[in-house]
């Protein structure tokens, strides 16, 4: 059952896909979330896993509701978001089943990287992750937040 308050998607999580190729919501993220809301997983550009809890999702359509029928780059884009997307929930131990097109847009075998990002969270493989932390390193990380305005 779920329980008022709001889930901030905060910290990082390493997690091993298991036979099924089920993934393992941390339970921080999850304690305010029944097991029947819907959560969409959907290839992120940058190659990895974006994955929107309800709240977003809600957001998401309401957005997507308001682009013409006539406009062909936003038919376009939602074809390819909603075609490679998967809408799911989670089971009692919190698992969801990744799809293959979906760990295979990530660079995701085996292993996985579960990555807080506030009102959403990611899922990237360990060298995606890596590669991020490279890029936001230093003076580097200083730069992005006065640029983006924080």
């Amino acid at each position: 059952m779920a329980q008022s308050g709001t889930t901030v998607y905060s910290g990082r999580f390493e997690h091993t896909l298991d036979d099924k190729n089920r993934l393992t919501i941390p339970s921080l993220w999850r304690w305010v979330h029944s097991d029947t809301e819907t959560f969409l997983a959907m290839p992120h550009p940058d190659g990895y896993i974006a994955v929107l809890p309800p709240a977003r999702v809600e957001k998401l359509l309401a957005q997507i509701g308001e682009m013409k029928l006539s406009d062909r780059d936003a038919q376009a884009v939602k074809a390819r978001i909603f075609s490679s997307a998967l809408q799911f929930t989670f089971d009692k131990q919190g698992r969801f089943g990744a799809s293959a097109d979906l760990l295979a847009h990530a660079g995701i075998a085996k292993d996985a990287v579960l990555v807080g990002m506030g009102d959403t969270f990611n899922i990237m493989s360990p060298s995606r992750w890596q590669d991020m932390q490279r890029a936001t390193a230093g003076e580097n990380f200083g730069d992005m937040m006065r640029r983006i305005g924080l």
